[in-house]
């Protein structure tokens, strides 16, 4: 018989492994909308406040659908604290780390930069440590051995290469920065929902877009908004499949699952990426890749089986 606290688990994992799979898009989506033209800070900027507009108008449409019994306000106001740790995720942590990652490509190799970024469900489990009175998890020998494996695909994976001291790390930094964004969420989900976490982050990192932007503006830069029908296309796609579905599920699944298991299985996001560039891209698929893949998913298996 599976008892409640097995079918939560399980429904955790199932929407991690969603959110790792649907992030796996966003390298391929990026590649196509730099295609049409665009550029990082404009795409950023649609891709977070659209996202946030896209949750806004859900949050109203399913406030006015009718049904049995009373219905809870349409907007919850989490507290002012837990408000506050909201708008660090999205105008601290994603902004932190998406600048920081795209910084270090310019000085080190993509296959680097990934493998290093792939270190913060290390740094999740050392917070874990350092951290008992905000993370309450445990940390078996079990997991670590599954780290140690995820470690080791990922390294086969993506064929990290070399890169200069600066390219290291700002990949670490933007490690550190999403291993202190995953702890601090797994913290507000047991106050708020994922929808509502959801839609506070994407709205800070928007504004934040939003003001990079403006100010490269002020000093020549240019705003490459998209300019046809496909262009359009990649951006919808990236507000839905590689942003507000990702986000969801992960900090849905993160709130069932914990922080330290809930980075261990997106690990699997590369390996989608490494598969999807291969498909839609024409690639090369090297049997090393596979091969770090299925370390990866061996890596998972342990950990989902502790």
């Amino acid at each position: 018989m599976v008892t409640a606290a097995r079918q939560r688990r399980l429904s955790g994992v199932i929407l991690v492994v969603i959110s790792a799979a649907s992030f796996g898009t966003l390298a391929i989506l990026g590649r196509y909308a730099y295609a049409q033209g665009m550029d990082t800070l404009t795409i950023l900027f649609l891709r977070f406040s659209l996202s946030a507009l896209l949750l806004v108008a859900l949050r109203q449409a399913s406030a006015r659908v009718p049904g049995p019994g009373p219905h809870p306000p349409p907007a919850l106001r989490p507290r002012r604290l837990v408000w506050l740790q909201l708008v660090g995720m999205g105008a601290i942590g994603y902004v932190g780390q998406s600048y920081a990652y795209l910084t270090a490509l310019k000085y080190a190799s993509s296959g680097l930069v990934a493998l290093l970024l792939y270190l913060y469900p290390i740094f999740v489990v050392f917070l874990s440590a350092i951290w008992p009175g905000v993370v309450h998890e445990c940390i078996t020998l079990r997991k670590l051995l599954a780290f140690g494996l995820a470690l080791a695909g990922l390294a086969l994976t993506v064929g990290p290469q070399g890169g200069q001291a600066l390219g290291i790390f700002l990949a670490l930094l933007a490690a550190a920065i999403y291993s202190v964004y995953i702890v601090v969420g797994a913290q507000v989900l047991k106050q708020v929902s994922a929808i509502q976490s959801s839609t506070v982050i994407f709205a800070s990192a928007g504004a934040s877009f939003g003001l990079l932007l403006a100010l490269s503006a002020l000093r020549g830069g240019a705003c490459h908004l998209p300019s046809s029908g496909a262009a359009w296309l990649v951006i919808v796609l990236l507000v839905l499949l590689a942003t507000v579905l990702p986000v969801v599920t992960f900090l849905a699944g993160l709130e069932r699952i914990g922080a330290s298991n809930a980075a261990m299985l997106s690990t699997l996001e590369p390996v989608v990426t490494v598969l999807l560039a291969a498909w839609l891209l024409g690639e090369s698929l090297p049997a090393i890749a596979l091969l770090g893949g299925g370390l990866i998913l061996v890596a998972v298996l342990l950990s989902y089986s502790q």
